[in-house]
């Protein structure tokens, strides 16, 4: 697909982030989606100040016949609704589940995406080094820019994390940054 012309969107890709914690690993996890959760509430305030899209790719967690709300209803009902709470989607928010570890893995998120004329996404959410990572790649072979803000990321296993992040600058040529360095302005590359 080739994209529109012009200037190209930014979008803030959640992943993620709506979620039950009562999975393998949830102990290791939790501790960090503790630290980021206000990082990217701020960050999905700001993209939604600047009119950028915040599209939310969240696992389905095999749940075939459900739809965004009720996974963002289930995480509600569960004893970490305070990490789901400050960054649950509005009405203006666009909901993508997947059902593997990239956003983009037999998603519509890259038709998504191209439509909506973004060419740089800014990776948020959980786990760093899995989902984050692979959805980093995918961006990145579909000739996106990627900003991953090191804060706004959660992991299970911080060596790991670290390790991933520096994958993503050095093999994928993402921008690691802050949340509070990160821009939402559209870019003409």
């Amino acid at each position: 697909m080739e994209r529109p012309a012009g200037p190209t969107r930014p979008a803030l890709i959640v992943v993620d982030m709506i979620n039950t914690y009562d999975h393998e690993d949830s102990e290791l996890l939790v501790p960090s989606a503790e630290r980021v959760v206000p990082v990217i509430a701020e960050l999905i305030g700001r993209a939604r100040e600047a009119d950028v899209p915040v599209v939310y790719a969240n696992d389905n967690f095999g749940l075939w016949r459900s739809h965004h709300g009720e996974l963002v209803d289930s995480a509600l009902a569960r004893p970490h609704a305070d990490l789901i709470e400050p960054i649950r989607p509005d009405d203006e928010s666009l909901f993508v589940v997947k059902a593997r570890h990239s956003a983009f893995y037999e998603t519509p998120l890259a038709y998504l995406l191209w439509s909506l004329g973004v060419g740089h996404v800014v990776l948020t959410g959980q786990v760093t080094e899995q989902c984050v990572l692979y959805s980093a790649l995918d961006a990145h072979i579909r000739h996106l820019e990627v900003t991953v803000p090191r804060d706004a990321v959660a992991s299970i296993h911080p060596h790991l994390a670290s390790a991933a992040l520096e994958m993503m600058e050095r093999n994928m040529g993402a921008r690691i940054t802050s949340a509070k360095e990160t821009d939402f302005t559209p870019s003409t590359s």
